[in-house]
């Protein structure tokens, strides 16, 4: 059950919208700001298809979906919100003025998760002047209504309170959060895929393989061993009987092998560019975006719910999760909380009192 009783969410662009279709489909209203034309249009599109899949999720029926309010400025759209997640481009210089707002405007207890996939939340805190002490990232990945996973972590002015906070809300939608130990750029997941990105780059522009064939080795290899049980336990289970230490003993030595060009980069050049593109479009066999959403999405929730019949009905991995948050959704829908209940609860898990601070500075969250 959600703690959250009305979100907030600044940017509508694939990840902005996503947040929204995962709240609205909890049942919380939901109050957004984006400045694009189009916003309301692409959001529709968005929460098409998120209903699509929650409909194969829980075929038994929904709860009542959140009511969804276009607000024309942010100040408007946070001005009671308990949750609010910042979704806006890349760039420091507007993350600062976008979260310098959201400060402004904002309940003093509200907790601000900004979207962010690889800029350090202290690097974001600078521009909140009253309450930087409230601010996480909240990294999540496409789709966010469907894909469990968000990193969290806290910068150097950010609480402690905060973050178990953030844990308890992203938990509360149905999402598997993992607290970053030490800040650093990118965090774990996007490092983790940088390093593929630029190997898959070099394959590619060497002419070692095409764009659909590496995907194919990925998708029919060691891409189902890690979308449930991940890079370490794949890799304990190759060692055999003797587990991790033998593999590592095995094929640790080939870490100093000439293989790869991990650390370097291939010119990103017109030439580069155009070769994966056009294979791109070639792998895609005229398939329009959307019509791979709805693939993307029809596999996704067909995984996810093998992976919950698992660990003789236990359910393994995302499986697990998604199993508790399939039964969530179908009890909220059979009886939903009353809004003063969720009120109680919201009040009862914020972190910072007004005009209270921690006593000791040893209580502040270090990068």
């Amino acid at each position: 059950m959600s703690i959250i009783n009305k979100a907030a969410a600044i940017g509508g662009g694939v990840i902005g919208a996503g947040w929204v279709a995962r709240l609205l489909l909890n049942g919380i209203d939901v109050s957004i700001f984006d400045p694009d034309p189009e916003a309301s249009r692409k959001v529709s599109e968005v929460m098409k298809g998120a209903r699509r899949a929650y409909k194969q999720m829980v075929p038994g029926g929904l709860p009542k979906e959140g009511k969804l309010t276009f607000a024309k400025t942010i100040a408007e759209a946070v001005a009671d919100a308990d949750f609010i997640q910042e979704s806006v481009p890349e760039r420091l210089d507007l993350k600062h003025r976008v979260l310098a707002e959201i400060d402004a405007h904002a309940p003093a207890n509200a907790i601000v998760g900004s979207s962010t996939s690889g800029i350090k939340p202290t690097d974001m805190q600078v521009a909140m002047k009253k309450h930087p002490e409230r601010l996480v990232v909240g990294h999540p990945f496409n789709p966010v209504y469907l894909l469990p996973l968000v990193e969290i972590v806290g910068g150097e002015q950010t609480f402690p309170e905060a973050i178990e906070v953030a844990k308890e809300i992203y938990a509360s939608i149905g999402m598997k959060p993992v607290v970053i130990r030490k800040e650093i750029e990118a965090f774990v997941g996007d490092r983790l895929l940088e390093a593929a990105w630029r190997e898959a780059l070099w394959l590619i522009k060497d002419g070692i393989c095409t764009v659909e064939e590496l995907d194919d080795i990925m998708r029919y290899g060691f891409g189902l061993r890690w979308a449930q049980m991940g890079m370490f336990q794949v890799y304990r289970v190759a060692g055999g009987e003797a587990g991790m230490r033998h593999f590592m003993a095995q094929f640790g030595p080939c870490l100093k092998w000439p293989w790869t060009k991990l650390m370097d980069v291939p010119e990103f050049n017109d030439e580069l560019v155009d070769l994966i593109a056009t294979q791109s479009d070639d792998q895609a066999h005229g398939l329009s975006i959307r019509e791979l959403e709805k693939i993307r999405d029809d596999n996704l929730v067909a995984i996810m719910d093998a992976l919950s019949k698992q660990n003789k009905g236990k359910g393994w991995g995302a499986g697990a999760l998604h199993k508790d948050y399939t039964r969530q959704l179908a009890k909220l829908a059979a009886k939903k909380p009353t809004a003063s209940k969720a009120a109680e609860k919201a009040k009862a898990s914020k972190p910072v009192k007004k005009a209270e601070k921690p006593k000791k500075k040893t209580g502040k969250k270090k990068g």
